[in-house]
């Protein structure tokens, strides 16, 4: 079916010589089946996501009913969400990583820019691009800079269409952490619009290790965020830094797009970014959400 059920407005046509045709002068919607394709079937591929998942559950509730136990070692933990509607990413929402980013990639000066207007620079990143703990984050062939950037990403839980600030939260489902790596070869520097490339590649998107729901996080701006490189200190930062705050983005987003449950908003580096290289091992962390540890590996 098309999107799950026959679309009952396509003329369509019996094809010449069969019963009830009047030649080329006859109404297409005369000869119409109402509701019934004729010939071939039109097929819903979403059923076929449907059964990879179905197959998942009963896999899981296989193992349950086994009642074993499995080191945790053994288990691959998954991203909390596999498949969002969208991810929406704030760029240079911090006055230091703005800094660090015009010494490093000549970005133009945003520091005159209205609130409104630095919002107007939110990206988009694939749902491909998404790894869970541990990942590995893998650094494509075609690049030779790759850096990491380590973020609050607020999870939608209710719908919001042109939501106030007063009630932005009350659309929030809970919190996560959301690695935002990006590509950083001289091929990307200085030009427009290359973030969804920049920062697309497969892997380029660590998210977890789990989501903390809203009412554990009372101000999504008073938190600490942390990040260690190979066990060395790489980034110290507060989300009372930010710019434009969770909230106004919530307004500003709703305002362009209607944010179903599961939308991801990630709000944007802090200052301390630096290039990765292979075998590099990163621990991010946040305040009252926990760590993600991620493994970067070479692409062969």
């Amino acid at each position: 079916t098309l999107g799950g059920r026959w679309n009952e407005d396509l003329p369509l046509q019996r094809k010449p010589g069969g019963s009830g045709d009047r030649g080329p002068g006859s109404s297409a919607r005369r000869n119409a089946h109402k509701g019934r394709p004729s010939g071939a079937r039109l097929h819903d591929a979403r059923s076929d996501h449907g059964a990879r998942e179905r197959a998942r559950r009963d896999e899981v509730r296989a193992f349950l009913r086994a009642d074993r136990l499995v080191r945790a070692a053994r288990v691959g933990e998954l991203a909390p969400i596999l498949n969002p509607p969208a991810i929406w990413a704030a760029a240079a929402n911090y006055k230091a990583h703005q800094a660090e980013m015009q010494a490093k990639m000549g970005s133009s000066d945003r520091s005159n820019l209205s609130k409104d207007e630095l919002m107007a620079e939110f990206f988009l990143k694939p749902a491909s691009s998404i790894i869970g703990p541990g990942g590995p984050v893998i650094l494509p062939k075609i690049s030779k800079d790759v850096d990491f950037e380590c973020e609050l990403c607020a999870v939608i839980g209710k719908t919001a269409r042109h939501v106030g600030e007063e009630q932005a939260l009350d659309h929030v489902f809970g919190y996560t952490i959301l690695w935002d790596f990006s590509q950083r070869d001289p091929w990307g520097r200085g030009r427009q619009n290359t973030r969804n490339i920049r920062k697309g590649f497969d892997t380029f998107t660590g998210l977890g290790p789990w989501i903390v729901t809203r009412d554990e996080i009372d101000d999504p701006q008073n938190l600490a965020i942390r990040v260690e490189q190979n066990g060395k200190p790489a980034m110290s930062a507060h989300t009372g830094d930010m710019i434009c705050t969770l909230r106004e983005h919530i307004r500003f987003l709703s305002d362009v797009t209607t944010l179903m449950p599961g939308v991801l908003i990630t709000t944007g580096t802090p200052a301390g970014v630096a290039k990765l290289a292979d075998g590099d091992h990163l621990k991010g962390g946040i305040e009252k959400i926990g760590e993600m540890e991620v493994e970067v590996r070479a692409e062969r």
